[in-house]
């Protein structure tokens, strides 16, 4: 099978294309025949070692897939051969991934394979921590950081769905359109001179109720001296850069709340409320009611365009590597 893999982290330039033997599952694992797989800024940073946690040598990215069960490894009974699937696994940069088959879930058939490879922790973390942890309610104002992005696409549709009225920040024109396109009430740009007090202006002086921040970067102290009374920011990453720090004397006087949002100690602490949070999702894609856009797809050729394309955010929706 071809595969896409680096020998070492030092640059994207480091990528090659092999060919690789067909991996066989082993007990309580599937293989997939992916058809497509999600890259996401946080793929690119792992396929450099700069995320937190550096993955072992040789390197294959990619751990969200969309495919086709291909085998199943002895003990898995719930899954099919050909069934439609979305996956977690361990380098979905090839033609052929071996995952968990607890973690493979059939897709809807509204669902493509391009929709399911960038949906489960994009629009797990947007659901988890609008309901869960910001506990959003019908009506609330809710403010959306990088709205444009894979994670910030899913905020947008998801608080819209849950009834939010949602102010999307976006960094250009093409990304605020965007945005309004997928759910947005209104959009404001992200430009740190001024930004407050506009936002102030587009709120008719009310703020915010909650603010989902995948960026937490220079918008991320005015943003949350905007928050209305009782209002709760999210903090869901750190794509701007540097961590920031925030006095201490803000969320008291706000009467508002700071709030961690990891949708993988999510599934650690709580699977079964996490799997019954993407079943309600995937029902909703269904029906109709939740329509998850695909960003720009490249092809298996463009696999190490596709990352640089990844870390430099210049994209809109969740960025696909298509394999089948």
């Amino acid at each position: 099978m071809k595969a896409l893999q680096a020998e070492a982290l030092a640059s994207i330039d480091d990528y090659r294309e092999v060919d690789l033997p067909v991996p066989e599952p082993a007990a309580g694992q599937a293989r997939i025949n992916v058809a497509a797989c999600g890259v996401g800024y946080v793929d690119a940073l792992v396929s450099l070692g700069r995320y937190q946690v550096k993955p072992p040598l040789p390197h294959i990215p990619g751990g969200e897939v969309g495919g086709t069960v291909d085998a199943i490894g002895p003990g898995v009974e719930r899954l099919k051969i050909g069934q439609r699937v979305m996956a977690q696994v361990g380098g979905g940069f090839a033609e052929y991934a071996l995952a968990p088959a607890a973690g493979v879930v059939p897709i809807p058939e509204p669902m493509s394979f391009e929709q399911a490879a960038g949906f489960r922790i994009n629009y797990l973390t947007a659901l988890h921590g609008l309901r869960d942890r910001a506990v959003i309610a019908p009506g609330e104002r809710l403010l959306v950081i990088g709205a444009a992005g894979g994670v910030g696409t899913a905020a947008v549709q998801v608080g819209r769905a849950l009834g939010a009225e949602v102010i999307a920040a976006a960094s250009s024109e093409e990304k605020r359109a965007f945005a309004l396109a997928h759910g947005a009430s209104a959009v404001i740009d992200t430009a740190p001179e001024g930004w407050r007090d506009r936002l102030k202006t587009l709120t008719g002086g009310k703020g915010v109720d909650v603010v989902f921040d995948p960026v937490c970067g220079p918008l991320f102290e005015p943003a949350f001296r905007q928050l209305a009374w009782r209002g709760r920011h999210l903090v869901v990453g750190f794509a701007g850069g540097p961590i920031p720090a925030l006095p201490a004397n803000l969320p008291l006087m706000k009467g508002a709340g700071l709030i961690g949002v990891d949708v993988r100690q999510f599934g650690l602490f709580e699977p079964g409320r996490m799997a019954d949070r993407l079943s309600e999702l995937l029902a909703w894609v269904a029906d109709g009611r939740l329509v998850p856009p695909v960003g720009r797809v490249f092809s298996f050729a463009e696999a190490a365009e596709a990352l640089s394309f990844a870390l430099s955010g210049a994209g809109t929706g969740k960025t696909i590597l298509k394999l089948g």
